[in-house]
């Protein structure tokens, strides 16, 4: 990639760090995009060891892309995303893509394609990280920034997302018992 086209690569990037989530932080901040991004990632490379037939510098790109949609719509809470957003942060993203050079604008589209029909190993392995990073960013942060329909969605998001692995049920059987004793009021400090 010629430099100029890197900087205005990074430029339109530069955006999720300043696109907050729904989450807070354990130190009460409005989480941003890029952190949730790089913490999945993080993730990922500590389970690599769990999943040594998988492609996990695969893993890692789609991770790392994964978001780069809400660099033009913003973050919107999964259970408040509709089809329509869907619809259009694809539309929007794939567009930006289409201006990359090759070989990224190629691959980052068969990315795209894999994550979005969950059927390889690598694919499945990020959508588990994307998902079990929100929960554990929501462990993490004060009980007060929860809302009401977030205890459920706490104790019950995402196993369809785990179900694939033996070691992803694991960390989601753990991940539970810290939702748990955060809403017993007996979490442990990080």
């Amino acid at each position: 990639m010629k430099p100029e086209e890197l900087l205005k690569a990074m430029h339109v990037a530069e955006r999720l760090k300043d696109t907050p989530r729904h989450c807070w932080t354990s130190g009460g901040r409005r989480e941003d995009v890029a952190e949730h991004s790089w913490r999945m990632t993080l993730m990922a490379y500590f389970v690599s060891d769990d999943f040594p037939e998988a492609d996990m510098e695969k893993v890692y790109k789609m991770c790392l892309i994964h978001d780069l949609g809400e660099c033009f719509t913003g973050d919107i809470p999964t259970f408040l995303k509709t089809d329509s957003d869907e619809a259009r942060e694809e539309d929007l993203l794939l567009r930006w893509v289409a201006t990359l050079p090759e070989p990224f604008c190629t691959e980052m589209r068969a990315l795209y394609r894999e994550m979005a029909a969950r059927e390889t190993l690598e694919a499945r392995i990020y959508k588990a990280m994307d998902s079990l990073e929100a929960v554990i960013q929501h462990n993490e942060s004060d009980i007060s920034t929860w809302e009401p329909h977030e205890y459920e969605l706490n104790r019950t998001y995402a196993y369809d997302r785990t179900d694939f692995s033996p070691y992803m049920r694991a960390l989601r059987a753990a991940i539970r018992e810290e939702t748990e004793a955060k809403i017993a009021g007996k979490a442990e400090e990080p």
